[in-house]
C-alpha cells in the first residue's frame, strides 16, 4: 500500500486509491479507456512467433519485411486500437490512407503499388491471425479488397531472341573495349552474369548466394552443364543449367581467383546493366515493363518453352510452379499455341 499510494496513513492511502479507482471509471464511461488487446501487442506476439518457427524454412529478407511493413505502415496507422475495433470498414480506410497520404512535388497522390499494398495487408492478417489465435479476437473480420476487378495479368518483362542477342553483344563489346580501363574488371563480370543467368534461369537473389562450392561442372547427354546447389527463397534447391553457363562460371573463377567459399557473383552491376539497356533502347518491354535482372531469369523460361521443353520440368528446374509458368510466362509464347490442334475440321 505504501509502495503504490506513496502515503504512511493507512486512511490517507484508502482515499488515495479511491480517488484513484474513481478516476479510472470516470475515463472508462466516457470512453478513454478501452476493453480489449491493443494492436500493438498482438504485432509484437507474431512477430516474435513468426521469426522462431518459420526459422530455416522463410527467407530472412522475407521475414524482415513483415517487421518493416509494421513498423512503418501498419502500426502508426492500427498502433492506438483494439484488435476488435480493426473492422472491414477501418482496413478500407487504411487502403485510402496508403493511396492518398503521400504527395509527389507536383501534389499528386503517390499510390502504392498493388502488390505493395497486398503484402501489407497479408501483414496485417497476419497478426489478426495471431490475435485469434491467443483468444483476444473472437472473429477473423473479412478484409478483402472491395470493389475489385479481376487484375490484369501483366506478363514479366523478358528479352526476345532477337533482343538478347543484341543485348549480349552489347555486354561483350563493352567487356572488351570499356570506357575506363579500371571499369574493365566490372564490365567483364556483367558480361558473364547475362550468359550466366540466361543459361541457368536462377532469380538474382539466388545467384548472388551462390559460392563456388555449390556449383559442380557434370556431364549429361555428351554436354557439360553446371549442378547447383541453390539457397533462395523456397530454401535448398537443385538447379541443372544449360551448357552456355559453363564458361562465364570458369571465366569468373579464373578473373577473381575464387576459392570454394567464394561467392561468384557477390555484387550485381546494375547501374551498368541500366545503361547499356538504356543505350540500347530496351529499358521496358513493349507493354511498358521494366527490364531489371530478374527479366533474364524470365528469358530463361521463355526459351526453354519456345524450344519445346516440358513445362513441368521446367517448373522444377527453376523451383516455381506450372501454375506460375502457365500465367506469367506461357501465355504470351506463340510458340506455345498448336495451330495442328486449332485448325482442325471434321470431315464432310
Amino acid at each position: 500500500m505504501r509502495t503504490s499510494t506513496k502515503e504512511e496513513s493507512l486512511a490517507r492511502a484508502k482515499d488515495v486509491a479511491r480517488d484513484w479507482y474513481l478516476g479510472l471509471m470516470g475515463k472508462y464511461r466516457a470512453g478513454e479507456i478501452k476493453e480489449g488487446t491493443p494492436f500493438k501487442k498482438a504485432a509484437q506476439h507474431f512477430l516474435s512467433e513468426y521469426t522462431i518457427i518459420t526459422e530455416g524454412e522463410r527467407n530472412a529478407k522475407y521475414v524482415e519485411g513483415h517487421g518493416i511493413r509494421l513498423r512503418v505502415h501498419l502500426l502508426p496507422f492500427f498502433g492506438d486500437k483494439m484488435v476488435e475495433e480493426i473492422t472491414p470498414g477501418l482496413v478500407q480506410e487504411y487502403r485510402v490512407h496508403r493511396m492518398t497520404s503521400r504527395k509527389d512535388k507536383e501534389g499528386n497522390p503517390m499510390r502504392p503499388s498493388r502488390s505493395t499494398l497486398h503484402s501489407e495487408i497479408i501483414t496485417l492478417r497476419h497478426v489478426l491471425k495471431t490475435a485469434q489465435r491467443h483468444g483476444w479476437l473472437p472473429y477473423l473480420p473479412d478484409i478483402s479488397a472491395p470493389y475489385k476487378a479481376s487484375g490484369k495479368i501483366a506478363h514479366r518483362a523478358w528479352f526476345s531472341p532477337e533482343e538478347y542477342k543484341q543485348l549480349y553483344k552489347a555486354t561483350g563489346e563493352r567487356a572488351k573495349n570499356p570506357k575506363k580501363e579500371r571499369w574493365r574488371s566490372a564490365c567483364e563480370d556483367l558480361h558473364d552474369y547475362v550468359l550466366f543467368m540466361v543459361n541457368s534461369g536462377l532469380r538474382p537473389d539466388e545467384a548472388k548466394r551462390i559460392e563456388v562450392r555449390d556449383v559442380e561442372i557434370v556431364t549429361e547427354n555428351k554436354q557439360r552443364i553446371l549442378l547447383i546447389t541453390v539457397r533462395g527463397k523456397r530454401g535448398v534447391g537443385y538447379c541443372k543449367t544449360m551448357p552456355g553457363a559453363v564458361m562465364p562460371f570458369q571465366r569468373m573463377q579464373k578473373r577473381h581467383s575464387l576459392g570454394t567459399k567464394d561467392l561468384i557473383f557477390p555484387k550485381i552491376q546494375r547501374e551498368l546493366f541500366n545503361t547499356i539497356l538504356d543505350e540500347l533502347g530496351m529499358k521496358q518491354d513493349r507493354e511498358g515493363n521494366p527490364r531489371t535482372a530478374y527479366s533474364l531469369r524470365h528469358t530463361y523460361i521463355s526459351f526453354r518453352l519456345m524450344e519445346g521443353a516440358d513445362i513441368y520440368q521446367v517448373a522444377k528446374n527453376c523451383r516455381t510452379s506450372v501454375e506460375m509458368i502457365e500465367k506469367f510466362y506461357a501465355s504470351h509464347i506463340k510458340d506455345m499455341i498448336d495451330a495442328a490442334a486449332i485448325n482442325t475440321r471434321k470431315k464432310r
